[in-house]
């Protein structure tokens, strides 16, 4: 997988929204931006709502592809998730961005073009925290984001409350929101899951829903071919009126008894305001041991 060229002080970004409008502005999160050093330019879409989405497909199809086309943009942030970008990932054109590569940041519906990139360039982009939730998120996380983007090693260790299964995997990192994972399935945009470590998060998904898209994979055979598994955020999860029956760790090590790869979970990241970078793409090692878990 290719890196892009990391960032240095008096480059020049850009902040678009591909998918839901903002709800508010964005003003600290341009001058955290500003204060790392570097130029931030305003897309369109920033400003502008339609319906519950960020401009017209069309609107916001441009105002991304200028910023993928423009190599004086030496990183492209959305500001925000929710739902859009998969009405828009086909008009774009990613050929000026193969040829020329640049860091893409986002997370949640932003896996889409994580996802798509992955599959179509073969180029690193970073999964972390977006403008919208600077002003919540911890100043760790946010930390993470400086170093992922200006090409710092990203080291993480953790204690983790629930149990996974021990063990040490190197790998390219791929994943995302698994809600968008699935919708990527079948479709160029769909990542290579051979040999990857595997990141996965969600929000406000039933446990009953989290247990369908997980089966999907398994059948698929996604979950067979991989090195290790991840598991980040899953918050505000749901139960019907007749419960489940699991919780999600329980779902998940149901559906990977039989592989022998590291599995850990509680990892800092997805929609959460501990939500730290990842550099989807870059190798990594996973050592998972009974407390704590190391990510190098």
């Amino acid at each position: 997988m290719i890196a892009p060229p990391y960032l240095k002080k008096g480059d020049k970004i850009a902040i678009t929204c591909p998918a839901k409008s903002l709800p508010s502005d964005i003003d600290t999160a341009i001058q955290m931006l500003e204060s790392w050093g570097l130029e931030v330019v305003i897309g369109e879409t920033v400003t502008v709502t339609y319906h519950q989405f960020a401009g017209t497909d069309e609107l916001r199809t441009k105002d991304l592809q200028r910023f993928l086309d423009d190599e004086s943009i030496k990183a492209i942030v959305a500001a925000r998730g929710g739902y859009g970008t998969i009405r828009i990932i086909d008009q774009l054109d990613f050929s000026r961005f193969c040829q020329n590569p640049k860091w893409l940041v986002g997370f949640s519906d932003i896996t889409v073009l994580h996802s798509h990139i992955h599959a179509t360039c073969g180029v690193q982009t970073i999964h972390g925290q977006m403008p919208l939730n600077v002003p919540d998120a911890t100043k760790p996380s946010l930390e993470s984001l400086r170093k992922a983007l200006f090409g710092e090693p990203l080291h993480y260790e953790y204690e983790s409350q629930t149990p996974g299964r021990d063990g040490e995997a190197e790998g390219i990192l791929i994943g995302g929101n698994l809600t968008l994972l699935m919708m990527m399935g079948g479709s160029i945009s769909e990542m290579d899951y051979l040999d990857k470590i595997l990141f996965i998060e969600d929000v406000g998904e039933y446990l009953y829903s989290i247990d369908r898209m997980l089966w999907q994979l398994k059948r698929a055979g996604k979950l067979a071919k991989l090195k290790g598994l991840i598991i980040g955020g899953f918050t505000d999860v749901k139960d019907n009126a007749i419960p489940f029956g699991q919780t999600v760790p329980e779902i998940v090590m149901n559906l990977v008894k039989e592989y022998d790869y590291p599995v850990c979970f509680d990892f800092p990241a997805g929609h959460i305001d501990n939500n730290y970078a990842l550099r989807l793409g870059e190798k990594l090692r996973l050592n998972v041991t009974e407390k704590t878990v190391f990510i190098k």
